[in-house]
């Protein structure tokens, strides 16, 4: 069970309380709407970053290069939604730890994210091997 999940809704009931002890019922409408305002903040920005990705397609990514070098780990699945404007296509089977996830480019460079608790654990990029052309192929120099 992750921990972050009781810490804070009882460090908000303790605020809560706190503002009633110190302020009575306007010291909780103040803290409340403070309270509400955060959760309104968290909702907007899922929300934002949830449209721009439904405007691409599933598992794309502009440059998986970039993508790799942005990376850093013990980020959530939403901020590596939102830095790549696209959802991931999944590679493991639903409710299955570790979650894994892959982001390919137009040159079929792609990133496999692996989540934890859905924190970023580790990534790897696998770029496709060039293709030198042949030696019929390329032009004659000096002609």
């Amino acid at each position: 069970m992750n921990l972050r999940n009781v810490i804070v809704p009882l460090g908000l009931l303790a605020l809560l309380y706190l503002a009633y002890d110190s302020l009575g019922w306007k010291g909780v409408a103040a803290v409340g709407g403070g309270i509400l305002m955060w959760l309104l903040l968290h909702f907007t920005r899922l929300m934002t970053v949830m449209r721009r990705a439904s405007e691409r397609p599933i598992g794309y990514v502009g440059s998986a290069v970039m993508l790799n070098a942005k990376l850093k780990p013990k980020v959530n699945l939403m901020h590596v939604v939102g830095m790549t404007r696209s959802l991931g296509t999944r590679l493991s089977e639903e409710g299955q730890e570790p979650e894994l996830y892959r982001w390919t480019d137009g040159t079929d460079s792609h990133v496999t994210c692996e989540f934890v608790n859905g924190r970023l654990v580790k990534w790897t990029l696998v770029r496709p091997p060039k293709v030198e052309p042949a030696a019929e192929d390329k032009p004659a120099a000096g002609i």
